[in-house]
Parts: C-alpha cells; structure tokens; sequence
C-alpha cells in the first residue's frame, strides 16, 4: 500500500477486512447447509441479516454495537481514573450552581 494518507490506508485496510469476513461467513453457513445444520433458505437470511449489520443495514445491531463500544470506553476510562468531557461538564455545572448559592447567602465574594 503506498499511499501516504493514513484515513485512506485504514479505510482500504477496512474493505479488506469486511470482504475476508464475509467470505469466511458465507464459507462457514455453506458448510452448516451442508452437514445439515440449516437449510439454504436460513442460510440466504442469515447471510443477508449479517451482511446488512456490517454494511450499517441494521439499525438496531448498529445501536447495540455503539452502546457496547459506549460501556468499553467509559470501563477503560474509569480504569485510567480519567473523566469524560461530559463528566467533566456536569461538574463544572454543579461548581457553578454551589458557588451561586455562597453568593446569594453572602458566604462568597
């Protein structure tokens, strides 16, 4: 791969990983029609359902992936004792609030 553009390299790197994917998953579900595990037409379902999923087809698979990736993230950070911005926020909010009641009860300058 020669290319010096990284977004491009991974992208390129991305549409080789999904075809080796889907490859490999059309190869498997041929072999459970084949030994009869399920029959083609569960197979041409499957594939499509799976295929859909990975092309962002599927909302509800998309959904349940970002709420994952979400948990992953915040499991991570927490380990790192380190904050998300929104975390961050939402002190910073309450610093304000409690600073603004000192002031009205004469308490902060």
């Amino acid at each position: 791969m020669e290319s010096s553009n990284p977004l491009q390299q991974l992208l390129v790197r991305g549409i080789g990983t999904t075809n080796v994917v889907a490859d490999r998953l059309k190869s498997v579900i041929q072999g459970w029609v084949t030994s009869g595990r399920i029959d083609a037409s569960q197979a041409s379902s499957l594939i499509e359902e799976v295929s859909g999923a990975m092309r962002g087809d599927n909302p509800a698979a998309e959904k349940q992936a970002e709420q994952q990736i979400e948990r992953n993230l915040d499991q991570l950070l927490h380990e790192m004792g380190l904050a998300r911005q929104r975390e961050v926020d939402e002190l910073r909010g309450r610093i304000d609030r409690l600073e603004q009641q000192l002031r009205q009860n004469g308490e902060l300058r």
